[in-house]
């Protein structure tokens, strides 16, 4: 734990599935066109909208809201490191 009593939320695992993610689109929209490059690009954001609704439903508030959004998001970035 971080900051006394305060949990604070690891991102690095965000950050390695949000790079993944963009290299993976830039592929989509090499291969196949800017449609589903649109359609895979809604669909995170979407899942990323959803997270941050349910997580301000909760109680929680401001960054560490957005934090645990990014997280649900893009966390599965965690498993593409060895």
């Amino acid at each position: 734990m971080t900051g006394g009593n305060r949990a604070s939320t690891y991102i690095g695992g965000g950050h390695i599935g949000l790079a993944v993610t963009i290299i993976a689109l830039i592929v989509v929209a090499c291969f196949s066109g800017t449609r589903w490059t649109v359609i895979v690009a809604g669909g995170f954001t979407t899942w990323f909208i959803l997270a941050l609704t349910v997580i301000r439903m909760r109680g929680v508030r401001g960054g560490e809201a957005v934090r645990r959004a990014y997280v649900a998001t893009f966390g599965w970035g965690d498993y593409v490191n060895p």
